[in-house]
Protein backbone atom coordinates (compact mmCIF):
# COMPACT_ATOMS: atom_id res chain seq x y z
CA UNK A 1 0.00 0.00 0.00
CA UNK A 2 2.79 2.45 0.82
CA UNK A 3 3.98 2.21 -2.79
CA UNK A 4 0.62 2.99 -4.42
CA UNK A 5 1.16 6.74 -4.80
CA UNK A 6 4.90 6.56 -5.68
CA UNK A 7 4.08 4.00 -8.39
CA UNK A 8 1.25 6.18 -9.73
CA UNK A 9 3.66 9.15 -9.87
CA UNK A 10 6.29 7.02 -11.64
CA UNK A 11 8.79 7.36 -8.79
CA UNK A 12 8.78 3.63 -8.07
CA UNK A 13 8.97 1.16 -10.94
CA UNK A 14 10.80 -1.86 -9.48
CA UNK A 15 9.63 -4.67 -7.23
CA UNK A 16 11.84 -7.44 -5.90
CA UNK A 17 10.50 -10.87 -4.99
CA UNK A 18 11.94 -14.23 -3.98
CA UNK A 19 9.86 -17.00 -5.54
CA UNK A 20 10.31 -20.72 -6.06
CA UNK A 21 9.04 -20.19 -9.58
CA UNK A 22 8.20 -17.10 -11.58
CA UNK A 23 4.74 -15.79 -10.67
CA UNK A 24 4.37 -12.95 -13.16
CA UNK A 25 4.35 -12.59 -16.94
CA UNK A 26 5.69 -9.63 -18.90
CA UNK A 27 2.78 -7.73 -20.43
CA UNK A 28 0.19 -8.91 -17.91
CA UNK A 29 -1.65 -6.62 -15.51
CA UNK A 30 -2.10 -7.66 -11.88
CA UNK A 31 -4.29 -6.41 -9.06
CA UNK A 32 -2.11 -5.69 -6.02
CA UNK A 33 -2.28 -3.77 -2.77
CA UNK A 34 -0.49 -0.99 -4.66
CA UNK A 35 -3.18 -0.91 -7.36
CA UNK A 36 -3.28 -2.44 -10.82
CA UNK A 37 0.25 -2.93 -12.15
CA UNK A 38 1.46 -3.90 -15.60
CA UNK A 39 4.71 -5.87 -15.73
CA UNK A 40 7.10 -4.55 -18.38
CA UNK A 41 10.22 -6.62 -17.64
CA UNK A 42 11.46 -9.40 -15.35
CA UNK A 43 15.04 -10.39 -14.58
CA UNK A 44 16.66 -12.78 -12.12
CA UNK A 45 19.23 -10.87 -10.05
CA UNK A 46 21.78 -11.58 -7.37
CA UNK A 47 20.78 -9.64 -4.23
CA UNK A 48 24.46 -8.81 -3.64
CA UNK A 49 24.47 -6.91 -6.96
CA UNK A 50 21.54 -4.62 -6.06
CA UNK A 51 22.44 -0.94 -6.28
CA UNK A 52 21.30 2.20 -4.53
CA UNK A 53 19.54 3.14 -7.78
CA UNK A 54 17.62 -0.18 -7.65
CA UNK A 55 16.70 0.67 -4.08
CA UNK A 56 15.48 4.17 -4.96
CA UNK A 57 13.41 2.79 -7.83
CA UNK A 58 11.92 0.24 -5.39
CA UNK A 59 11.06 2.88 -2.78
CA UNK A 60 13.77 2.09 -0.23
CA UNK A 61 16.66 4.16 1.09
CA UNK A 62 19.63 2.17 -0.20
CA UNK A 63 20.76 -1.25 -1.45
CA UNK A 64 21.32 -2.56 2.08
CA UNK A 65 17.78 -1.57 3.12
CA UNK A 66 16.41 -3.15 -0.06
CA UNK A 67 18.17 -6.45 0.67
CA UNK A 68 16.74 -6.49 4.21
CA UNK A 69 13.20 -6.13 2.82
CA UNK A 70 13.51 -9.28 0.71
CA UNK A 71 11.28 -11.92 2.24
CA UNK A 72 11.52 -15.66 1.85
CA UNK A 73 14.28 -18.20 1.68
CA UNK A 74 17.57 -16.61 0.58
CA UNK A 75 18.28 -19.66 -1.60
CA UNK A 76 15.29 -18.87 -3.84
CA UNK A 77 15.77 -16.85 -7.03
CA UNK A 78 15.35 -13.10 -6.63
CA UNK A 79 13.29 -11.48 -9.37
CA UNK A 80 13.52 -7.81 -10.37
CA UNK A 81 10.10 -6.88 -11.74
CA UNK A 82 9.69 -3.63 -13.65
CA UNK A 83 6.15 -2.26 -13.39
CA UNK A 84 4.01 0.70 -14.37
CA UNK A 85 0.61 1.70 -13.03
CA UNK A 86 -2.01 0.22 -15.33
CA UNK A 87 -3.92 2.72 -17.39
CA UNK A 88 -7.66 3.11 -17.21
CA UNK A 89 -10.16 1.94 -14.65
CA UNK A 90 -10.22 -1.56 -13.19
CA UNK A 91 -12.46 -3.62 -15.51
CA UNK A 92 -14.09 -5.21 -12.44
CA UNK A 93 -15.12 -1.76 -11.18
CA UNK A 94 -16.55 -0.86 -14.57
CA UNK A 95 -18.45 -4.15 -14.67
CA UNK A 96 -19.69 -3.70 -11.08
CA UNK A 97 -21.12 -0.29 -11.97
CA UNK A 98 -22.98 -1.59 -15.04
CA UNK A 99 -26.50 -2.15 -13.80
CA UNK A 100 -28.13 -1.98 -17.24
CA UNK A 101 -28.66 -5.73 -17.40
CA UNK A 102 -30.58 -7.24 -20.29
CA UNK A 103 -32.51 -10.49 -19.99
CA UNK A 104 -29.57 -12.16 -21.75
CA UNK A 105 -27.13 -10.69 -19.17
CA UNK A 106 -29.23 -12.04 -16.29
CA UNK A 107 -29.43 -15.46 -17.97
CA UNK A 108 -25.64 -15.44 -18.49
CA UNK A 109 -25.00 -14.60 -14.82
CA UNK A 110 -27.49 -17.34 -13.82
CA UNK A 111 -25.50 -19.86 -15.88
CA UNK A 112 -22.18 -18.74 -14.44
CA UNK A 113 -23.44 -18.93 -10.86
CA UNK A 114 -24.99 -22.36 -11.48
CA UNK A 115 -21.62 -23.52 -12.84
CA UNK A 116 -19.85 -22.23 -9.71
CA UNK A 117 -22.39 -24.03 -7.52
CA UNK A 118 -21.96 -27.32 -9.42
CA UNK A 119 -18.14 -27.11 -9.25
CA UNK A 120 -18.09 -26.46 -5.50
CA UNK A 121 -17.25 -29.28 -3.11
CA UNK A 122 -19.16 -27.30 -0.48
CA UNK A 123 -22.41 -27.28 -2.47
CA UNK A 124 -24.57 -24.47 -3.79
CA UNK A 125 -23.32 -21.23 -2.23
CA UNK A 126 -23.69 -18.37 -4.70
CA UNK A 127 -27.22 -17.14 -3.99
CA UNK A 128 -26.91 -17.62 -0.24
CA UNK A 129 -23.66 -15.64 -0.25
CA UNK A 130 -25.13 -12.82 -2.34
CA UNK A 131 -28.19 -12.62 -0.07
CA UNK A 132 -26.00 -12.64 3.05
CA UNK A 133 -23.88 -9.77 1.70
CA UNK A 134 -27.06 -7.93 0.74
CA UNK A 135 -28.40 -8.33 4.29
CA UNK A 136 -25.10 -7.61 6.06
CA UNK A 137 -22.98 -5.16 4.07
CA UNK A 138 -19.72 -3.95 5.62
CA UNK A 139 -19.58 -6.98 7.92
CA UNK A 140 -16.21 -8.55 8.62
CA UNK A 141 -15.64 -11.69 6.55
CA UNK A 142 -15.10 -13.84 9.65
CA UNK A 143 -18.69 -13.18 10.75
CA UNK A 144 -20.07 -13.79 7.26
CA UNK A 145 -18.14 -17.04 6.86
CA UNK A 146 -19.36 -18.21 10.25
CA UNK A 147 -22.96 -17.41 9.27
CA UNK A 148 -22.49 -19.63 6.21
CA UNK A 149 -20.84 -22.39 8.27
CA UNK A 150 -17.65 -22.03 6.26
CA UNK A 151 -13.97 -21.45 6.83
CA UNK A 152 -12.96 -17.84 6.24
CA UNK A 153 -10.27 -18.44 3.53
CA UNK A 154 -12.63 -20.55 1.37
CA UNK A 155 -15.47 -18.07 1.88
CA UNK A 156 -13.27 -15.13 0.84
CA UNK A 157 -12.11 -17.01 -2.26
CA UNK A 158 -15.72 -17.57 -3.27
CA UNK A 159 -16.61 -13.90 -2.71
CA UNK A 160 -13.71 -13.00 -5.05
CA UNK A 161 -15.40 -15.14 -7.71
CA UNK A 162 -18.56 -13.06 -7.27
CA UNK A 163 -16.48 -9.90 -7.47
CA UNK A 164 -14.96 -11.17 -10.72
CA UNK A 165 -18.49 -11.30 -12.13
CA UNK A 166 -19.05 -7.71 -11.01
CA UNK A 167 -21.66 -8.65 -8.38
CA UNK A 168 -19.86 -7.57 -5.19
CA UNK A 169 -17.42 -4.90 -4.09
CA UNK A 170 -14.83 -5.02 -1.31
CA UNK A 171 -14.98 -2.42 1.42
CA UNK A 172 -12.47 -1.48 4.13
CA UNK A 173 -14.36 -4.02 6.22
CA UNK A 174 -16.44 -6.64 4.46
CA UNK A 175 -18.32 -6.36 1.20
CA UNK A 176 -21.44 -4.95 -0.39
CA UNK A 177 -23.42 -5.73 -3.49
CA UNK A 178 -22.42 -3.68 -6.50
CA UNK A 179 -24.99 -1.85 -8.61
CA UNK A 180 -24.81 -4.83 -10.99
CA UNK A 181 -25.29 -7.26 -8.09
CA UNK A 182 -28.34 -5.39 -6.77
CA UNK A 183 -29.92 -5.31 -10.22
CA UNK A 184 -29.13 -8.97 -10.78
CA UNK A 185 -30.77 -10.03 -7.50
CA UNK A 186 -33.85 -7.95 -8.31
CA UNK A 187 -34.21 -9.62 -11.72
CA UNK A 188 -33.07 -13.22 -11.34
CA UNK A 189 -35.57 -16.04 -10.86
CA UNK A 190 -32.98 -18.36 -9.26
CA UNK A 191 -34.12 -19.64 -5.87
CA UNK A 192 -32.98 -17.70 -2.86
Amino acid sequence: MRLREPIERGEVDLLFRRWKRLQAVVGNTYRTAAGRLTVTAIDVVDPDDLTDDDARRAGTADAHALRTTLRGDATLPTYRITVVAAEGPDPRSVLAGDDGLTDADVADIDRRLERLDRASSWGAWTMATLRLIEAQPATVSTVLAEAMGRERPAFKLDVRKLKGLGLTESLEVGYRLSARGRTYLARTTRPR
